[in-house]
């Protein structure tokens, strides 16, 4: 009958729809199949990537962090806190572990940049990454951060030193050129003084313990 989708418009729609619904390992198996195959492909691969990795924007990197930290409530600390087979665990120490679990995939993130010589992206996620804390520390950091007060600055601490720390050897930045080593730049004072002015202190006297290393 007009209209009615044959067998093999059918066919062709779910052979269409398969990449679109492959979960996310299965994605990145059919890529590496790809590129063992056609290993031609793998610069263009590599720009796709790079330029996927540059989406970066500090301001949304902020939300994310300061979600992540507010969304912890209640619940996620007394399912850490109190007695457990392995013995009492103070409120304090279960958000202050439940607060790093929740940052840390932002610090690994500044390192993993930084490995790859994508230097800019990891200074915007560093950036968002003390914003967000700073947000979290003044309003909206959700009832854990409660219990550890002092983590903000922490956690903003070491992440400012996951940036500053200096650079492998032989990597390529974005530009190019392989690099003897990173050095350590200074975190921006501009930044500081607009967006977290109530740790410049904090953020001066870790840039200058870092440059005496």
């Amino acid at each position: 009958m007009k209209g009615m989708p044959t067998s093999a418009t059918r066919s062709d729609k779910s052979k269409r729809s398969v990449l679109d619904n492959l979960k996310a390992d299965e994605a990145l198996d059919v890529l590496y199949r790809l590129l063992a195959t056609h290993p031609n492909l793998r610069k263009e691969a590599e720009s796709v990537a790079r330029s996927l990795l540059g989406e970066v924007n500090f301001e949304e990197i902020a939300d994310e962090v300061q979600a992540a930290v507010s969304a912890l409530d209640f619940d996620d600390l007394n399912a850490r806190a109190g007695h457990h087979e392995q013995g009492y665990v103070e409120p304090s120490e279960a958000a202050w572990e439940i607060l790093e679990e929740a940052v840390e995939p932002f610090t690994a993130d500044i390192k993993r940049r930084l490995e790859l010589g994508l230097e800019a992206d990891a200074l915007e996620i560093c950036k968002g990454t003390v914003l967000g804390l700073y947000r979290a520390s003044h309003s909206g950091g959700g009832p854990v951060t409660e219990w550890a007060p002092d983590f903000p600055a922490e956690a903003a601490g070491n992440a400012i030193d996951a940036w500053l720390a200096p650079g492998p050897k032989g990597k390529a930045d974005r530009s190019g050129p392989k690099l003897k080593e990173r050095k350590r730049p200074a975190f921006p004072q501009k930044f500081v003084d607009k967006e977290v002015p109530e740790w410049s202190e904090m953020i001066e006297r870790m840039v200058g313990r870092s440059k005496t290393k």
